[in-house]
């Protein structure tokens, strides 16, 4: 039995790589198809900035139109799910708005359950810019959170732990802190009038990152009293589970920088456990107004 069984797993082996040289069958055709689920939160900010529902459509696209990363399903959904199912099958989930969009939407406390379980099964999880952020009525005096266990850190606004500091600075160098790791490939150092937020929330030991976190972006902010800031990071979690925080972009303008869409692109995908190509996730970005933001540059309210 076991050589008969040894035979038929070299015969198909064979069969499949003649089907690939022949071109019946492409090499990435047995790669598993994952699914990204991109969630959508509340946000009144001025339009040109944040633009959320804009910023969910061109993740979306370049995930699904990647000239070198394949078979992944990018869902947008406008609001919490209402649909189990595509919770359930997600294996990361991508939040954009104003705050941490579970704490904003009606019923936090059934979505955050149900969001407690998709992690324990090993679902990654990816904050952009303003999602990351906690306020005071989200959190207890101590700064607990799941997001905190979940992403590995978060952005705490006018907290009793921890004032995270949210400043727009015209030119933010933002270094590599971990070239090594995978999401850092593909992508080098760049300059953007933005909002990376500073001082974001890491522990109660100092707020040091926690052994399993990972440090991936620094800039020395701010300008007048320099010191090294993390803004952005990941965790590898004991579920198996994978995180991913980045503060930026705060201007809908600041998607055009290709080494900031590799970078967050390659946080979303390294968190779905898809391997990232050395040069990072790829894909050619059409004009931004093809994702129907209200303005394509920040206006005033």
């Amino acid at each position: 039995m076991f050589k008969k069984t040894t035979m038929k797993t070299i015969l198909s082996v064979a069969i499949f790589s003649t089907l690939i040289s022949t071109g019946f069958v492409r090499a990435d055709d047995k790669v598993k198809q994952v699914d990204v689920l991109i969630i959508v939160g509340p946000s009144n900010h001025a339009a040109g900035s944040h633009e959320v529902k804009a910023g969910a459509r061109l993740m979306q696209f370049c995930l699904t139109h990647s000239s070198n990363i394949k078979h992944i399903n990018a869902e947008v959904s406008y609001g919490w799910p209402k649909e189990e199912a595509v919770l359930d099958k997600a294996e990361t989930v991508v939040f954009i708005g104003d705050a941490f969009p579970p704490n904003r939407f009606d019923g936090k406390e059934t979505i955050l359950a149900k969001l407690g379980s998709m992690m324990n099964r090993g679902c990654g999880i990816v904050c952009v810019h303003y999602a990351n952020g906690l306020h005071a009525a989200d959190v207890p005096k101590d700064g607990s959170h799941p997001l905190l266990r979940w992403m590995g850190g978060y952005s705490a606004f006018r907290c009793p732990h921890h004032n995270t500091i949210a400043r727009i600075f015209p030119a933010a160098k933002i270094s590599p802190s971990a070239k090594d790791h995978p999401i850092s490939r593909g992508w080098k150092e760049f300059t953007v009038h933005d909002e990376p937020y500073i001082n974001n929330y890491f522990s109660k030991d100092g707020n040091k990152l926690a052994a399993n976190v990972t440090s991936l972006a620094t800039s020395m902010l701010p300008p007048e009293k320099p010191k090294r800031e993390t803004v952005a990071w990941c965790v590898q979690r004991d579920d198996q589970g994978r995180g991913f925080g980045i503060v930026m972009p705060h201007f809908y303008r600041s998607w055009k920088i290709d080494d900031l869409r590799t970078f967050i692109l390659n946080g979303i995908v390294w968190t779905a456990h898809r391997e990232i190509p050395d040069v990072g996730v790829a894909c050619k970005l059409p004009a931004l107004k093809t994702f129907a933001p209200d303005a394509l540059e920040p206006k005033k309210k």
